[in-house]
């Protein structure tokens, strides 16, 4: 599947797991799932809130992170989103760096503020659009956000979600296979009994891909809205 294809795909997945929240905050440098919220919003006739942190016209919040915090606190947040440097067989993220945990070859800046909403927040959902190996791993080398039991990971390949503590494969995208996901992954997944393939998008969501949502993210994503308008 081509990339852009791949990435219709998240953006249907991870839409349809929003339908029925209040209230969905994305974060910086997230187009994929800014995507999905806005188009979950459309769908919705507008009953989804729907905030973008950086956006003048998507967004409730005067102050910031620190009003996002705040929401989460007082309990009026859905669903957030993250990644991560590595995301492991638990759906613990690392957000810190890598190597040994005293003296680490890498280190990251992406940790403010994730510990406290991945705990605050009933749906986090984790994203990356580059499964492999080196990222999706068996253990992290630094946990800056435990799993959940529940957590899902929506990759350019597949969803998984956590149950009795552990990734399971819930959905693979089209084209992929159980072969194909296992050699791409560092770390070992049963499916679950009912996994089946991932839906794409159907003309209605993509008529709003290609419309109004990505009409609403030329402010903040004016590259990734071009290209849903190109299709």
């Amino acid at each position: 599947m081509a990339e852009q294809g791949r990435r219709l795909v998240m953006i249907a997945a991870i839409a349809r797991r929003l339908a029925g929240l209040r209230h969905v905050a994305v974060g910086a440098a997230s187009p994929i799932p800014a995507a999905a919220s806005l188009l979950a919003r459309a769908l919705s006739d507008d009953s989804v809130t729907v905030s973008i942190l950086g956006s003048a016209h998507h967004s409730s919040f005067t102050d910031g992170g620190r009003e996002l915090f705040d929401c989460a606190a007082q309990g009026r947040l859905d669903a957030f989103f993250l990644s991560g440097a590595q995301i492991d067989a638990t759906g613990a993220v690392n957000l810190l760096g890598l190597g040994d945990p005293m003296a680490p070859t890498r280190r990251f800046l992406g940790n403010f503020g994730a510990p406290y909403l991945a705990s605050l927040v009933p749906n986090v959902i984790l994203c990356r659009t580059d499964h492999g190996p080196e990222t999706l791993v068996e253990k992290v080398d630094f946990v800056t956000a435990p799993g959940r039991e529940g957590r899902r990971l929506v990759t350019d390949r597949c969803v998984f979600v956590v149950e009795e503590g552990r990734f399971r494969l819930e959905t693979r995208h089209p084209g992929e296979t159980l072969e194909s996901l296992r050699a791409a992954t560092g770390f070992n997944f049963e499916a679950k009994p009912d996994a089946g393939i991932t839906e794409a998008p159907d003309n209605t969501m993509l008529s709003l891909l290609r419309g109004p949502v990505a009409q609403a993210m030329h402010e903040v994503y004016p590259a990734f809205a071009a290209e849903l308008e190109r299709g």
